[in-house]
């Protein structure tokens, strides 16, 4: 089956064997992690089921068991490579061209000032270039989050 037209998500699991590793921080056959492109935010990661869902209610149970565990072995890997307090795990799959399900998790960092914190922390998403955390940043980040996620 090809990608879902217009699903980035899709599009790059289509891909996986050709993605930079900002796009495959990990992998298994029913869950990817990615770094998000357009944050402020070094570790912003991004979890997709690799199949096109748009529903949490349409994971298969295999797929809602694996994402427990996705969800703390990212948080454990961040808080080792980031030094994070703690993680926040986010999901919404609203926005258009991003309604395939995706957990958002981001890092919260000890001096995170208050005003980006809780639901404020998406004030760092959606950064422009200039202030985005850059490819090469992105990459590294993923390598060091791949290896401790073994």
């Amino acid at each position: 089956m090809g990608p879902v037209v217009n699903c980035l998500s899709c599009t790059n699991n289509e891909l996986i064997d050709e993605l930079p590793p900002r796009e495959l921080v990990g992998a298994d056959e029913l869950w990817r992690a990615s770094h998000a492109y357009d944050t402020a935010l070094p570790g912003w990661l991004i979890l997709v089921p690799r199949r096109h869902v748009t529903a949490i209610h349409d994971l298969t149970d295999e797929e809602a068991a694996a994402l427990g565990s996705w969800q703390v072995r990212l948080s454990r890997a961040l808080r080792e490579v980031t030094g994070c307090a703690k993680t926040y795990i986010v999901q919404f799959a609203e926005q258009e061209g991003f309604a395939h399900v995706h957990f958002h998790v981001v890092p919260r960092m000890p001096d995170q000032p208050d005003d980006l914190r809780s639901y404020r922390i998406f004030g760092l998403l959606g950064a422009p270039p200039e202030r985005a955390v850059s490819e090469a940043d992105r990459d590294a980040l993923a390598l060091a989050l791949r290896e401790r996620l073994g």
